[in-house]
C-alpha cells in the first residue's frame, strides 16, 4: 500500500472515509465548536426557562429543542466536512440558487410571527429562515464566479458576483433585515478583496455602506431609534441595552453563580441577542473570555490553514466563511456591551436559534473541509521537488 505525502500527514491510499477525516480534519476547531455548543447549552438552561414560562411550556422546553437543533447541526456539519472541496462547491452552489428562491418567495409565502419583518417560513412544528441559510452558500457561489474568472477565458465572475450580491442585499432590505444585508455585503468585499481586488473597488463599497446606512437611517424609524439610542450619552434605564449593561457590571469577574441572574427575567431576547449578558452576569468575566478565546482560536487557526492553501476557490470561500463566523460574533458581543448599535443577532452556536443553528453547523462543516489537510505539500516542497 503505497503513502502520500499530506502536508504533516500521511494518507494512506484506500483508507477509510472516517479515519482518513479524522486523521486531516482539524481537531482543534471540532473541540472548540463543540466547547460553545456544550456552553450555549448551559447557558439555555438559565436564560430559557423564563420564555418558557411565558409561552406556557415545561421550564427546560427551549433546551431541549436546542439540543435537538444542536444534534442536527453536528450531523449535518460532519457530514459536509467530510466531502472534497469540490463536492461542497457542487452543493453549495445548487443550495445557493434554492435559498435565493425561498428568498425571493418570502413577500408570498412568509410569515413575520407578529415582528414586522417578514423573514420566516412558518413549518407549523418549527420556523425557517431563509436568509441564515443563504449566507455560507453565497460565499460558495461568489467564491466559484471570482475564482473562474481568474482562469484563462473565464466569464465576468466579478461583475455577475456583484450583480447577484446587490439584488440578495435588495430583498433583504425589503422585509426589512439589514443585518443580515450588511453579513451579505461583507462577505462578498472579503473575498473580492481575497481575489486581488483594486482599492478603488473597495472605496466604493466603503461609500455604498455609508449611503446604506444614511438611508435605513432615514428610511426606518425602529433602525433610526436604535442607531439614536446607541449615539446618546444617556442610556435608558427600560432598554434591553441597559439591561444588557447592568447585568455585566454585575456579574463581574466570577459571576453571581448559576440561576443567581435577574437579566434573564427582563430581557425578551435573553436566550438568543443578548445571551452573552446571561453568561456574563452569571459566570463573569472568566466565562466571556472563554468564549471570545474559542470563537477567536477557530477562525484564526482557519485563516492560518488557508493561507498554505493553492487552490484559489477554497482559499476565497475559505476565508469569506471564516470572516462571516467571526464578524457575526463580534456583532453580536458588541451589541451586548454597547460598542455597536442594537442588531438582532444570533452568537454562533451559543444562541437559541433552530435555522441559525444548522446553517452555522452547514457553514463550519464547510469551513472544515476547506481546511483539512490535502495531499498538495507546501509550495516550497514542490518546487523542491521540480528541481530533483
Amino acid at each position: 500500500m503505497t503513502e502520500m505525502a499530506h502536508g504533516t500527514v500521511l494518507v494512506q491510499s484506500g483508507e477509510a472515509i472516517l479515519p482518513r477525516w479524522w486523521r486531516t480534519v482539524d481537531r482543534v476547531t471540532l473541540a472548540c465548536i463543540l466547547t460553545l455548543f456544550l456552553i450555549g447549552l448551559l447557558l439555555g438552561f438559565a436564560a430559557s426557562p423564563p420564555l418558557a414560562e411565558r409561552n406556557g411550556h415545561e421550564p427546560f422546553y427551549y433546551v431541549y429543542k436546542q439540543a435537538f437543533f444542536g444534534g442536527m447541526a453536528f450531523v449535518a456539519m460532519i457530514l459536509t466536512s467530510m466531502m472534497s472541496p469540490i463536492m461542497v462547491r457542487r452543493l453549495g452552489v445548487m443550495g445557493f440558487f434554492a435559498a435565493f428562491a425561498a428568498l425571493a418567495l418570502l413577500p408570498v409565502f412568509g410569515t413575520d410571527f407578529g415582528q414586522g419583518a417578514t423573514r420566516w417560513y412558518s413549518l407549523g412544528f418549527a420556523s425557517l429562515q431563509p436568509s441564515e441559510f443563504l449566507k455560507p452558500v453565497f460565499v460558495i457561489f461568489t467564491a466559484w464566479m471570482i475564482a473562474a474568472s481568474q482562469q484563462i477565458a473565464g466569464p465576468p465572475g466579478k461583475t455577475l458576483s456583484l450583480f447577484v450580491m446587490l439584488i440578495i442585499v435588495g430583498f433583504l432590505v425589503m422585509q426589512p433585515d439589514y443585518g443580515q444585508g450588511a453579513l451579505i455585503l461583507f462577505a462578498w468585499a472579503v473575498i473580492y478583496f481575497v481575489a486581488g481586488a483594486p482599492i478603488w473597488v473597495l472605496g466604493l463599497v466603503a461609500i455604498l455602506v455609508c449611503a446604506g446606512g444614511v438611508f435605513a437611517y432615514s428610511a426606518s424609524q425602529h433602525v433610526a431609534r436604535r442607531i439614536d439610542g446607541f449615539l446618546s450619552p444617556e442610556v435608558d434605564p427600560n432598554t434591553q441595552l441597559a439591561y444588557a449593561a447592568n447585568a455585566i457590571r454585575e456579574g463581574g469577574i466570577f459571576g453571581t453563580g448559576l440561576g443567581e441572574g435577574s437579566v434573564k427575567w427582563t430581557l425578551p431576547d435573553a436566550h438568543t441577542d443578548f445571551i452573552i449578558a446571561v453568561a456574563a452576569e452569571e459566570y463573569g468575566l472568566v466565562l466571556v473570555l472563554l468564549i471570545i478565546a474559542l470563537f477567536a482560536t477557530v477562525a484564526m487557526r482557519a485563516f492560518f490553514r488557508l493561507m498554505k492553501e493553492r487552490d484559489p476557490f477554497t482559499r476565497l470561500a475559505g476565508a469569506g466563511i471564516a470572516s462571516l463566523f467571526a464578524l457575526q460574533s463580534i456583532i453580536n458581543m458588541g451589541v451586548a456591551v454597547r460598542l455597536l448599535p442594537a442588531k438582532g443577532m444570533t452568537l454562533p452556536f451559543v444562541s437559541y436559534g433552530g435555522s441559525s443553528l444548522i446553517a452555522t453547523g452547514i457553514a463550519v462543516g464547510m469551513l472544515l473541509s476547506f481546511t483539512r489537510s490535502r495531499p498538495q505539500g507546501e509550495i516550497g516542497d514542490i518546487l523542491l521537488n521540480r528541481h530533483r
